[in-house]
């Protein structure tokens, strides 16, 4: 048995399985030593990484279109346009053909259904939102630059707009809490349970106005996305929805942080599955350094939780980055299958992270994988899964295969046509805009209503007796007076705190959870 024959031993399946590619040994690829991922394995998760132009998009491409084929709903952050062609059946040529002869795939060109997404109002997809409310103060804090204690701030400021039934939709809705909470009758709502600093609110507010410049503001709002419209099947195929950035690209931030709601949302809202025999939804997790740079240490508890759990919800999570240090230890302990692109080494920073990448792969007497990782062609990979009883595969030089869709963008005028014509376009195309925080907390300062009214009512008839006194004029200004002074409430303020995300049906990431 040679070599690659006896590495590719270590990837036969029995079920199905996602066509990686072949294994290359002194060079030469074997089109009959198949590298492989077996379908019901996808869901533990995996890496894909490598430097700038080492083909690392054109994998993600391939992979998405096998899991499309296998009936398994996608979504991918496409940051750069560069996925679009999944759309549109690929053109053949010799390169192609080359690949597929080394590779051993019977190449055809085919195209796959896609869904066009934009984060926020301002791009050619369908515009995708999220409520602040839904958002949650965790995520928002991350999106907003925020310390601990200003975080924390934020938190109680979402709590107690929780416990008023005030729905924050958009910025102006937290704007105008944030403004009432500092105000002399705010601070008397929040007695018993702490305040909000204006030293801290003016921080707040600037980098809510920061995020609003830089299009946070399209952002935020209704209609909030259903995770459920992200798995759908088309003729048995799984919908590939990518998301593009829209008009916040000056905000990559706030995307990774999107991406994190997105998968919150899944983790919060889907049923416990167990082992299937394949995912319920494979979710690709682009620029994934973004996420974890300067994020707290809940915030990383929060991710790592998330990821260890929602496998059992059948949802697979591929991280993507250019080095695998850009993802936490205890985040990268989790993926299941690796697929390494080339790393340079030009820099002694570089050669660390080489160093440290080596000594997460199994050992092989195949490969000097610190020459290897430094020695892949464009479309190669370094790769490890998991088999289909869970034990890590032999490392595998692997030679990958080309996708069958364009390798190519298909343009904005084809992808807004895309998105005009799709089943989603007439649900999230206009944006809504009724009653929330800001109009409630406007007419708590307006005049009161019933003073006004009296005046009109000279048209009433002189024999009709007056009306009786309004009840709004007792109960709407002094409704939250009310509530706070009850006794009862305020014993439960003061241990809220500390039991935050069960009393007000907050997720593990502080995002709203559906009732």
């Amino acid at each position: 048995m040679s070599s690659a024959q006896e590495i590719a031993a270590g990837y036969a399946t029995e079920g199905a399985a996602l066509e990686l590619g072949s294994v290359v040994v002194d060079g030469q690829a074997d089109p009959a030593a198949a590298v492989r991922v077996p379908l019901s394995m996808v869901n533990r998760h995996g890496l894909v990484a490598g430097a700038t132009g080492t083909g690392k998009t054109k994998t993600l491409q391939g992979l998405a279109e096998q899991l499309s084929a296998h009936g398994v709903p996608v979504v991918m952050a496409d940051m750069k346009g560069d996925l679009s062609g999944l759309a549109q059946a690929g053109t053949a040529n010799d390169r192609i053909t080359a690949r597929a002869a080394d590779t051993g795939d019977d190449w055809a060109p085919t195209a796959f259904p896609v869904q066009f997404l934009s984060l926020g109002t301002g791009g050619v997809g369908v515009p995708v939102r999220a409520t602040v409310t839904g958002f949650g103060p965790l995520l928002l804090s991350k999106v907003l630059g925020l310390n601990d204690t200003q975080e924390s701030t934020l938190g109680l400021i979402f709590h107690w707009a929780d416990k008023q039934g005030l729905p924050l939709l958009d910025t102006k809705d937290l704007r105008a809490v944030i403004t009432h909470l500092t105000s002399d009758e705010g601070k008397a709502d929040l007695k018993g349970i702490g305040g909000v600093s204006s030293a801290t609110a003016g921080v707040i507010l600037r980098a809510l106005a920061n995020l609003e410049s830089r299009g946070g503001e399209e952002f935020f709002g209704e209609p909030e996305l259903d995770i459920a419209d992200l798995m759908r099947l088309d003729g048995g195929r799984g919908v590939v929805s990518l998301l593009e950035l829209g008009n916040v690209q000056a905000d990559p931030a706030l995307f990774s942080t999107f991406l994190m709601w997105l998968l919150a949302e899944l983790f919060e809202e889907l049923p416990e599955e167990g082992d299937l025999d394949k995912p319920k939804l494979v979710f690709f997790f682009d620029e994934a350094h973004l996420l974890f740079a300067d994020a707290s240490k809940a915030f990383l508890e929060r991710i790592e939780q998330t990821v260890k759990l929602i496998r059992s919800k059948g949802v697979g999570v591929f991280f993507c980055t250019q080095l695998p240090t850009d993802v936490p230890n205890a985040v990268l302990s989790q993926l299941g299958a690796r697929v390494q692109h080339a790393l340079r080494a030009f820099t002694p920073d570089d050669q660390k992270a080489l160093a440290r990448t080596v000594k997460t792969y199994p050992t092989t007497k195949h490969y000097e994988l610190d020459q290897a990782l430094t020695s892949l062609g464009t479309g190669e990979a370094i790769v490890t899964v998991l088999s289909e009883k869970g034990a890590p595969t032999p490392v595998a030089w692997t030679r990958l295969r080309a996708p069958r869709s364009l390798m190519d963008t298909i343009g904005a005028d084809a992808i807004r046509q895309s998105a005009a014509s799709s089943a989603l376009h007439g649900k999230y195309a206009e944006t809504v805009d009724r009653e929330s925080a800001y109009e409630r907390m406007a007419a708590k300062v307006a005049p009161p209503p019933p003073a006004q009214a009296e005046p009109s009512s000279p048209s009433s008839p002189p024999s009709q007796p007056p009306p009786p006194p309004p009840t709004e004029e007792k109960d709407e200004p002094g409704f939250f007076e009310k509530v706070m002074g009850n006794s009862a409430v305020k014993q439960f303020l003061r241990s809220a705190a500390g039991t935050l995300g069960r009393e007000i049906s907050r997720g593990v990431f502080g995002t709203r959870r559906r009732r």
